[in-house]
């Protein structure tokens, strides 16, 4: 016969026995439900076509005629209005780059308007000529060097924090750790370029390189780029011009893409298709290899690509490449310009090799997009990079959209808790086209 005090042991276990098997039942769920969470996005991109699908609510107080009023900037005639970018803060805010501009322009986390901002140095009065906003580390946003290589750090509110000085132009930033920054510099020597990818401790300023690559100059006698051209005006300076969207003007294949996953530095070099992965100290960990072909464009396809831009150029009845050159200045170049295409159309003799890829965007589940370069404008076919064991691609897909015009660009284009933010140009609309946009991938 039990006791009482033996039915209340009993009864304690029973309920120890339930509150542990529900506490495992909640840990199994939990587990099941971040894996699916972690799995979506690559759930839906195997499907093949993905949807952008804008959320309507986002934004939706907001007039863009004043908030992007600066879509219609120009310099010498060329709009410079749509470029812009654009970083998103902790607490969920926006904020957008105005090039050429000296204010920012702050969204909130449902996009609708808040103000638009200056940076202050640190003797607290506005900062005129502005960089982009390009990362966040420890509480402060840094922005891109500006051409005497100050690369400056400010708090959320705009206000000067700390200056790190770099000998080098700077193509890409992506934050590290807590005290590093990840870059890929740029500089000329007297007979090559050298493109590195170098770590930067913000506390120190010190500088790691982790990859670095030289390339030969060309002789001051050679085209540089068979599809690149320059004028250089009597009075004020010059212009340039690309017919060819496959190098820079340097003729040197587009520079190293960089980003972060997991800890780790991906370093991916698009003319290889070369990918390496560093600790966030610099060693080189690991590598991996784009899993689909370099491909070239043959001589009948540079031959017809550069045979339509000649027509398209010569449709051009008053050239005016510079407002503050002559009309007999400008004349001039176009002739130049013309027949320099003339003689480059009837040099192409060999292929050109295409880069594995044009650029990288890291979704918010940690997945790699790397995009192929398109032989074709408008396309943008990408390749699905899972960072597992090593890495490993699992799928191809490709972006779709109704309502806009996909600029492909990652300062463009971020990540954020399962959405992709983007600044877009709106379709068949009035007034500034261009829209900050949350969209729904599905």
């Amino acid at each position: 016969m039990k006791t009482k005090h033996t039915a209340l042991i009993s009864t304690q276990n029973v309920v120890l026995f339930n509150k542990t098997r529900m506490f495992c039942l909640l840990i199994i769920i939990l587990s099941s439900h971040s894996f699916l969470f972690g799995q979506k996005l690559l759930d839906i991109y195997k499907k093949g076509i993905i949807h952008l699908v804008p959320e309507p609510d986002f934004g939706k107080n907001n007039n863009w005629n004043p908030v992007f009023k600066s879509y219609y900037d120009t310099i010498y005639g060329k709009p410079m209005g749509n470029r812009k970018s654009l970083i998103i803060l902790p607490d969920g805010s926006i904020l957008v780059n105005n090039r050429y501009r000296d204010f920012y322009t702050k969204f909130s986390a449902n996009g609708n308007f808040e103000k638009e901002f200056y940076l202050t140095n640190k003797f607290g009065k506005p900062v005129k000529k502005t960089e982009n906003i390009t990362g966040i580390i420890n509480n402060n946003f840094y922005t891109q060097p500006d051409n005497m290589g100050n690369l400056n750090l400010y708090d959320f509110n705009g206000k000067w924090t700390r200056t790190l000085k770099l000998n080098y132009s700077v193509k890409q930033m992506v934050t590290l750790s807590n005290n590093t920054i990840a870059v890929v510099g740029w500089s000329i020597w007297k007979n090559q370029t050298r493109d590195f990818v170098a770590l930067v401790n913000i506390q120190t300023n010190k500088e790691t390189v982790v990859w670095e690559h030289l390339t030969n100059r060309p002789n001051d006698n050679e085209h540089s780029n068979m599809f690149y051209y320059a004028y250089y005006f009597k009075s004020r300076g010059g212009f340039s011009m690309s017919t060819m969207p496959y190098t820079n003007a340097l003729g040197v294949a587009i520079p190293p893409q960089i980003t972060n996953v997991d800890n780790k530095l991906i370093v991916a070099i698009p003319s290889e298709g070369k990918i390496m992965i560093f600790s966030q100290d610099g060693k080189l960990v690991g590598t991996n290899k784009t899993d689909w072909a370099i491909n070239s464009v043959s001589v009948e396809e540079q031959k017809e690509i550069q045979h339509k831009a000649i027509e398209k150029f010569k449709i051009i009845k008053n050239p005016h490449f510079a407002s503050w050159a002559t009309p007999e200045e400008n004349m001039e170049a176009y002739n130049s310009i013309l027949k320099n295409m003339e003689k480059d159309l009837a040099d192409i003799k060999k292929p050109i090799p295409i880069p594995a890829f044009s650029t990288i965007i890291k979704d918010s589940d940690g997945n790699l997009l790397f995009f192929e370069f398109p032989k074709e404008t408008n396309t943008n076919k990408f390749n699905v990079w899972v960072f597992q064991n090593g890495g490993k691609f699992l799928c191809k897909s490709s972006f779709e959209c109704d309502d806009f015009d996909l600029d492909i660009n990652p300062s463009k284009m971020i990540f954020y808790k399962g959405f992709l933010y983007s600044l877009q140009v709106k379709k068949n609309v009035t007034g500034v086209p261009l829209r900050l946009v949350k969209f729904k991938i599905q």
